[in-house]
């Protein structure tokens, strides 16, 4: 009874698995993830104020970090973002810190095609360039 009781809260608070096959357990996970949200916000700056993609990067990436500067519990930061584990939050950040220099050379692409970059059907045809 005892141990239920007092341990039981630590014990829970213990990752074991993500269930994810390749997807190893983050034991600073909110550390690593606040880390990576920094760099982002970092990166994201080579882009210009004005477009939408800097604009949404921004706008996710600081309502996650506030999520993780709010929260110490893995399990409550996944629920509050709820866009899967936080291992998998690490993959996402460390994706869109991969991609953040390929949309400002495909946005300095498109200055130099006199091209709209952020407009649907011209982001297609700045690709098509490329």
């Amino acid at each position: 009874m005892f141990l239920r009781r007092f341990a039981g809260p630590l014990l829970a608070q213990v990752k074991e698995t993500t269930g994810i096959v390749g997807l190893e357990v983050v034991p600073n996970a909110r550390e690593v993830l606040i880390s990576l949200y920094n760099k982002t916000l970092n990166e994201i700056k080579i882009i210009p104020e004005n477009v939408p993609y800097r604009r949404h990067v921004e706008a996710f990436t600081n309502h996650r970090m506030k999520v993780c500067r709010e929260e110490e519990d893995w399990e409550t930061i996944e629920k509050r973002i709820a866009c899967g584990q936080v291992e998998e939050l690490i993959e996402d950040a460390e994706s869109e810190l991969q991609l953040i220099p390929k949309m400002a050379e495909m946005f300095v692409r498109a200055i130099i095609h006199n091209i709209t970059p952020w407009r649907g059907r011209n982001l297609i045809a700045i690709q098509g360039s490329l």
